[in-house]
């Protein structure tokens, strides 16, 4: 049986492509090489349109945080991804424009640089088209994008920061856009314990966090990876995991009102599991406060049984397998670097 939709591209580009991988075939072994297809490949995949370059992630990182690009100039990219929440905000749903209470919780940006469609209902498909639409969305930011252009080519500092990361280009959405997206693609989880176990450090797990990836990836067991996939921990895909909020009179129909197809009703993007101990509320709803609860929503084949995902299945998992896979999850945390705010232009 297939335990995974996996991908390797570690060794031989930075692209995904999809392998299956039998649970059989892995050797539970430190650096072992049947476990290499669950490291990222390095660099991330840039498009061909935006190669990154240091003036560009200089630039965008200081659009990021700058809050006079919001409507009411009191909000930035950074209010809701904040970095020391794990670039998320710690709320049930995101707070938007004038702290009005929105339907989904704010994803993290962690490692969106691999991301096949970006927001929790696939809407767009790149970092560049996902990085202004918060900006502009009337419940989000509530910006008008044509008035902080202007904004930005009045400030002297901000003209030469785009000068030096656009030498051609003009102060415009689309460099906005390019250089935010740099930004992001800098925000990388790759090296935690259960990296360093993969490439051979012994003693970088625990025996009960090894026993809680085993059962990750066993399709008689966890079955996590059959969506959480490496070497990201998601399969770029949809699916409906059978939340109580499902139920609801007026539900969100999620992937379904960009595809409407019955399976995507209800179904929502599998997010990476890279450093998810840190990002709690779970699920799009945010209706999970701990990993454990999560890991037991699984096991117990959800709360809403109608249009479950074909790979959702209820595995009755006992307490210490619950235990051991939560503990496995909490060694996908990287250690981060403290991160420096940009001084931004005045």
């Amino acid at each position: 049986m297939k335990t995974a939709i996996a991908c390797l591209g570690l060794l031989l580009s930075s692209t995904l492509d999809a392998i299956e991988v039998e649970y059989s075939d892995h050797v539970f072994v430190p650096g072992h090489q049947s476990l290499q297809y669950w490291l990222l490949p390095s660099p991330v995949p840039t498009p061909a349109d935006n190669p990154q370059t240091s003036e560009k992630i200089a630039l965008g990182k200081m659009l990021f945080f700058d809050p006079r690009l919001s409507g009411d100039s009191n909000m930035s990219c950074a209010t809701c991804h904040n970095p020391m929440l794990a670039w998320s905000d710690s709320q049930s749903v995101a707070l938007g424009y004038r702290s009005q209470k929105l339907t989904r919780a704010t994803p993290p940006i962690i490692n969106v640089a691999y991301n096949h469609l970006q927001m929790w209902d696939g809407r767009l498909r790149t970092l560049e088209e996902q990085a202004l639409a918060p900006m502009e969305a009337q419940l989000e930011m509530h910006a008008n994008l044509d008035e902080k252009i202007a904004l930005l080519q009045s400030i002297e500092g901000y003209v030469e920061a785009f000068s030096l990361a656009f030498p051609d280009e003009a102060i415009s959405k689309q460099t906005m856009a390019k250089a935010i997206a740099s930004f992001e693609r800098t925000v990388i989880s790759d090296s935690s314990n259960f990296d360093a176990w993969v490439k051979g450090d012994k003693n970088a797990l625990t025996r009960v966090e090894i026993e809680g990836f085993k059962l990750f990836i066993n399709p008689q067991k966890g079955n996590c990876s059959v969506c959480h996939s490496a070497p990201n921990f998601t399969d770029d895909g949809f699916h409906n995991i059978g939340l109580a909020s499902f139920g609801d009179k007026h539900p969100d129909l999620g992937r379904y009102k960009q595809r409407p197809l019955n399976l995507m009703k209800g179904a929502f993007k599998t997010p990476t599991l890279r450093d998810v101990a840190l990002s709690a509320p779970f699920f799009h709803d945010g209706s999970a406060a701990t990993l454990t609860q999560v890991v037991k929503h699984y096991s117990d084949g959800g709360v809403v049984k109608t249009n479950l995902s074909p790979n959702f299945k209820a595995n009755q998992l006992s307490e210490d397998e619950i235990s051991a896979i939560v503990a496995f999850l909490n060694a996908l945390t990287s250690p981060h670097e403290p991160i420096q705010l940009p001084k931004l232009p005045q």
